[in-house]
């Protein structure tokens, strides 16, 4: 079991001022009254008192004259009171008092109340005392959380601008991030989070996402280490500006940056004075010139080596014919008592008509053979000169590639130096970059490294993974919808609502019921009347509490109802003459019989305070009502008061 409202408790701004508003546990109470009585602040201090973020309580007699306000949890036979001042501003008080009472306890005095729980203590205090259970880890879109009062709380308000709104199914959805937090949140109270998959999942998730930081970082120090493209770049620039000799090599990274070093160390008067007088750039555009020439020579030589290999197997072709041709003439054998006679390849007598032109087919498809066996030869030396011609292709192709990189570099660099007037300026300029550069890498050499993790977190989500297997909680979850969407459509039913006869489901994706008609979906904000929106909402919220009671979830077993009865009023009520009559009363005594069946169903776990305009004569309406307030004087904040303070 987990908790119910046992009363409100007001403290007044005068000494021993305390005002106690008894809730019937298990039961259905009602508290009825004219308007502006203080109905909809037992709501709004409920909320309060619950660790609310700010100061829901509207102005009027109840800020004017309260100074502190409470409440009483009970828990089987634990009770908790729970207290907090009012506030001078929207700002709420920062601080609450907590106490631990035997059930059935009277609240305590005035000068007993100790504000020294900070809010976010508070809270995990009262979630505590509900039940709910704080080490679970809920993945979101953002983040991971933990459930808590707070959440639960969607479930259990019902404002008076949301009983029957037709957009908005839970209490506060319409406002910023609560929606995201409705939907990852009743998956738990409804029993459809397994805490050990949700460690898993939210282990999951912030593995995942210290991988992206981490690969983050890594493109980060890349970034700040030194290119070695840069430097080379500068060593052609340092050759040219005649800081360094002329280099016969490519350096690597370590060689250039101790050439640049030397660069920087040096002064153009310093120059080498062997130093070639022609344009580096020069040397290179003949270096490529050379490079196409002998890229172009191998590409005709590959040209002409595949062609002699083409012709080559038609040869091989034409040649394999011939010789299976002549061969099926070779009917005649040789007498081995004389090779140079034929014989019959019947009877082997000698055949000397025919010796000559068997002689003449012999000797042709012999020197065919040869032919064959040559050109085939010739056909493997082939192929193997045209795979080292091809190969020589890719190594001229490299060398074009880097030679083209360079020209592209230098060029940058001499279009920059040009500009300047001396070479004693051109040299300035390359050391002043040189040296820019040069802090930059002894920067990154100093800077820690940061180690390559990547490897061990793809690991660690591989395994995460692994254990997680299939997900098991979004089958849970439909499973459990399917069974509350049976319970929301007989209360539909009950309630006699349009669309009833259909099925009718909570989406949760889009936080709404949708009837599934012939015609296709439809949602709450597409039904007409207000009848509906109420109705659905009282089917949605009840068959919601009355699953968590069934398997003893920890959603708090209490829903609070501001002015169902609205609906049946007209727009431009001015608040008298709260009675109901014909079709309108008996449609609002249906949805309060549904409601306190539910109520009976579940004794003595559920509890459901309405705050009501309307006053019924019918049941079960007239023997729930514990608050009548009407006429002058009557309200939640006692009369007395406000005498005493005037």
């Amino acid at each position: 079991m987990t908790c119910q409202i046992r009363a409100v408790v007001l403290y007044g701004k005068q000494p021993d001022q305390m005002e106690i508003l008894p809730f019937e546990l298990g039961k259905l109470s009602i508290v009825t009254g004219d308007s502006r009585t203080g109905k909809t602040s037992i709501a709004t201090i409920t909320d309060y008192c619950l660790g609310s973020g700010n100061y829901p309580v509207k102005a009027g007699v109840v800020r004017d004259y309260v100074q502190v306000y409470a409440l009483q949890l009970v828990v089987g036979e634990r009770q908790l009171f729970t207290a907090r001042p009012a506030s001078n501003s929207t700002t709420a008080a920062p601080r609450l008092c907590l106490q631990f009472q035997p059930a059935g306890s009277p609240p305590p005095a005035f000068d007993e109340l100790d504000f020294t729980f900070p809010v976010d203590v508070a809270r995990n205090m009262i979630t505590d005392f509900c039940g709910i259970d704080r080490s679970v880890r809920i993945p979101t879109r953002g983040s991971v959380i933990s459930p808590s009062i707070r959440h639960a709380l969607f479930f259990c308000f019902q404002g008076q601008n949301e009983i029957a709104n037709p957009e908005h199914l839970f209490h506060a959805q319409g406002q910023e991030w609560r929606p995201s937090a409705i939907r990852d949140t009743l998956p738990y109270f409804l029993g459809a989070v397994d805490p050990a998959q949700a460690e898993l999942t939210a282990r999951l998730k912030a593995t995942r996402q210290e991988l992206r930081t981490h690969e983050q970082e890594l493109a980060e120090a890349n970034r700040r280490a030194p290119a070695p493209g840069m430097a080379r770049a500068l060593v052609e620039e340092a050759v040219q500006a005649q800081l360094l000799p002329p280099q016969t090599e490519e350096p690597d990274l370590p060689t250039a940056l101790a050439l640049l070093g030397h660069a920087l160390a040096s002064s153009p008067q310093q120059v080498f004075n062997d130093l070639p007088g022609e344009d580096p750039l020069a040397l290179l555009e003949r270096e490529r010139e050379h490079l196409r020439t002998e890229h172009n020579r191998i590409r005709a030589r590959i040209g002409d080596l595949k062609a002699l290999l083409s012709d080559s197997a038609d040869y091989l072709g034409t040649a394999r014919d011939q010789h299976d041709r002549l061969a099926s003439l070779d009917l005649f054998t040789i007498r081995p008592d004389d090779p140079d006679q034929a014989a019959c390849p019947l009877c082997a007598s000698p055949v000397t008509a025919a010796h000559e032109t068997a002689t003449m087919i012999r000797r042709d498809l012999a020197r065919l053979d040869n032919d064959v066996a040559f050109v085939s030869d010739d056909t493997a030396r082939t192929r193997a000169l045209i795979e080292e011609a091809q190969a020589q292709q890719r190594d001229i192709n490299a060398a074009l590639a880097r030679n083209g990189h360079a020209q592209q570099e230098l060029a940058a660099s001499m279009r920059q130096a040009t500009a300047l007037p001396t070479q004693a300026l051109r040299a300035a300029s390359v050391q002043g970059r040189i040296s820019l550069y040069l802090e930059t890498a002894a920067h990154a050499q100093v800077s820690p490294a940061v180690p390559d993790r990547t490897p061990t977190l793809i690991q660690a989500i591989g395994e995460l993974e692994d254990a997680l297997g299939d997900d098991t909680q979004a089958d849970r979850l439909a499973s459990f919808l399917s069974r509350i969407n049976q319970k929301i459509s007989a209360k539909a039913r009950a309630l006699r609502l349009e669309h009833s006869e259909h099925p009718i489901r909570l989406d949760l994706g889009k936080l709404t019921v949708i009837a599934d008609t012939p015609r296709g979906p439809v949602p709450l904000d597409e039904m007409g009347s207000g009848e509906n929106w109420l109705g659905y909402h009282l089917a949605t919220l009840l068959s919601l509490h009355e699953w968590c009671a069934e398997r003893g979830r920890p959603l708090p077993r209490f829903l609070v109802l501001d002015q169902p009865s609205q609906v049946y009023f007209p727009s431009d009520y001015d608040g008298t003459a709260p009675e109901l009559v014909g079709k309108d009363r008996n449609t609002l005594l249906r949805a309060y019989q549904v409601i306190a069946d539910t109520v009976e169903r579940l004794a003595p776990g559920f509890q459901i305070i309405v705050i009501e305009h309307a006053d019924l004569d019918g049941e079960p309406f007239r023997s729930a009502v514990v608050r009548r307030w009407r006429g002058t004087g009557a309200g939640l904040v006692p009369s007395s008061w406000i005498n005493t303070a005037g």
